[in-house]
């Protein structure tokens, strides 16, 4: 039974990419405000997985998943509608995305697109996304200008100010900062430490130091398998398995 703290709960995941197994008897969960990093070298299915929780390799023809994933207790590839389920489980991606329209419309277009036409409520709604994400201070007079005028970091913000103003529960970053120069990316992360006061994130990263300075918990994936998921600062310090040690002390990865 799920957790009443619990967000998402994961149990017997299996993907398959056509005949390729990606992933294998996955059992995860994320607890409310909580801030979960993913690591693991390249290829060992961690944005495989994140991608699931949003239905994103739906997109994939060959894409087959088994097991269940479960939202507040709801399963995901249930009922429940794949719409509201993007709105509810919000991405942001590697590289900054911002669309080619103005600072203010990027904020505002998903919430355009379910119907949201009051220009005063879209205002309201921009500002406090941008205010969440850190960024409205820097972009307050430049709200009528192209979103690709911003620095790299300023537009990763504004995806995350994006994805906050369709009022998610739950915000997925795969590798948010591997793009961004290093002022860049402590201000991600010091904007991870407060969103997880409204929200519950999961972040995949390459940088183990991020992992340790930003989350709560810790999974650690191989080879498509999660070998290890626990208390971050425990995983670091006092490993269970073996693979985690030689992973987090650099003999592999």
């Amino acid at each position: 039974m799920i957790s009443d703290k619990d967000k998402i709960e994961v149990s017997g995941l299996d993907l398959f990419y056509g005949d390729f197994q990606a992933l294998k008897n996955i059992n995860f969960s994320l607890a409310r405000r909580e801030v979960s990093a993913l690591i693991g070298p390249s290829g060992c299915g961690k944005s495989s997985f994140i991608r699931i929780l949003n239905r994103m390799n739906d997109l994939i023809p060959s894409c087959r998943v088994r097991g269940n994933v479960l939202l507040d207790g709801e399963d995901i590839y249930g009922r429940l509608d794949v719409t509201e389920l993007r709105s509810r489980v919000g991405m942001v991606f590697q590289k900054p995305n911002p669309f080619t329209m103005s600072v203010f419309d990027n904020v505002a277009y998903g919430r355009r697109m379910q119907g949201l036409r009051n220009r005063r409520k879209l205002e309201e709604l921009v500002e406090a996304a941008l205010v969440k994400a850190a960024l409205w201070d820097e972009v307050k007079d430049r709200l009528k200008k192209s979103a690709l005028s911003l620095s790299g970091g300023q537009q990763q913000r504004l995806c995350i100010a994006r994805s906050i103003a369709m009022e998610p529960e739950i915000i997925l970053m795969d590798e948010p900062t591997s793009a961004l120069d290093p002022i860049a990316t402590g201000k991600i992360e010091e904007l991870v430490g407060e969103l997880k006061k409204d929200y519950s994130i999961i972040i995949v990263t390459h940088a183990m130091h991020q992992a340790a300075r930003v989350s709560d918990r810790t999974a650690f994936f191989l080879l498509g398998e999660l070998i290890e998921y626990g208390d971050t600062r425990t995983l670091f310090t006092n490993p269970r398995d073996k693979r985690t040690e030689d992973y987090i002390s650099g003999r592999f990865g």
